[in-house]
């Protein structure tokens, strides 16, 4: 199978996909029947998601809270609709959202917005992961600048705009992040 092959949306079940994703090497999201191949992620987006996993993962290890980067699936039902995303970093606190290759109630979730994804991440996953009673917070990071826009529950998900020298609190996590750090060793 040809690249553009894997890259062209195809139908399919939702058992049908959770069955195959474990077995594929390119990694698929699935909104309502279509499953859309995902592309490789450049070396500022990795940088970028795994300075937010380290922070977050080093923060949380120990306690009630789960931090995972980019293999871990969060799966929403909007309306009759399943769908699952691969965020770039997701943190689930609930002890009973246990299933092996997804979330259902995420606490926090970050993606890391490059050219060919920006649209969806600030549009179409904007828009279902607010409708997750769990979330309390999504950010998005830029990958070509150290930037990016911060959604809470408790402000009715204004966007709150971030730049380099700003700090954050994740309330939710009980850490305060800046957004340098995020970016250490990212766009040099």
């Amino acid at each position: 199978m040809s690249i553009a092959d894997q890259q062209r949306p195809a139908q399919t079940g939702v058992d049908e996909y959770l069955e195959g994703e474990p077995a594929t090497e390119v990694k698929h999201e699935y909104v309502a029947g279509t499953v859309y191949a995902m592309g490789g992620a450049s070396r500022e987006h990795n940088l970028i998601a795994g300075n937010l996993f380290a922070a977050l993962h080093g923060h949380l290890r120990g306690g009630p809270c789960q931090t995972f980067m980019a293999d871990m699936k969060v799966h929403l039902r909007l309306g009759d609709d399943e769908i699952f995303y691969y965020p770039d970093v997701v943190v689930g606190c609930d002890p009973d959202d246990r299933a092996r290759y997804y979330l259902e109630r995420p606490r926090f979730i970050a993606e890391v917005a490059s050219p060919a994804t920006e649209r969806v991440d600030r549009r179409e996953k904007l828009l279902a992961y607010t409708r997750l009673e769990s979330l309390a917070t999504y950010l998005i990071l830029e990958q070509d600048r150290p930037a990016g826009l911060l959604y809470r529950r408790s402000a009715d998900w204004a966007a709150e705009p971030l730049s380099g020298d700003d700090h954050f609190e994740l309330p939710e996590l009980e850490i305060t992040l800046s957004v340098e750090q995020l970016y250490t060793g990212a766009l040099e």
